[in-house]
């Protein structure tokens, strides 16, 4: 059975992050990605097949190379859902004051 890797697998991975970092500048090959890691051009292509199966990253033909671009809408997506997770732990932490606040006037 195989397993659909979820976006934040892909963006868990200091490495993968950084891809995500070079593509938002520029699209780039394997081959020029890899020229800004310590690692070979295989362990990138792997990475690259991670972020391409969680919608990341997008390749594209052009001749003999394939040039990958960041793909924004799924940046987006995780954007949002940070954004939801900030509110909520906004939230949190006024209520945790109100709590706080309440108990220091109970000393006073």
């Amino acid at each position: 059975m195989e397993s659909r890797r979820d976006v934040f697998q892909a963006i868990a991975d200091p490495t993968r992050r950084a891809i995500i970092m070079l593509l938002a500048v520029s699209a780039m090959t394997p081959n020029g990605l890899a020229e800004h890691f310590n690692s070979s051009r295989q362990a990138v292509s792997k990475h690259l097949q991670i972020l391409t199966e969680c919608e990341v990253v997008s390749p594209e033909s052009r001749g003999r190379e394939i040039f990958y671009h960041i793909n924004t809408q799924k940046m987006t997506e995780i954007e949002k859902w940070l954004e939801q997770f900030k509110l909520l732990m906004s939230r949190k932490f006024d209520q945790l004051d109100n709590v706080l606040n309440k108990l220091q006037n109970r000393k006073q």
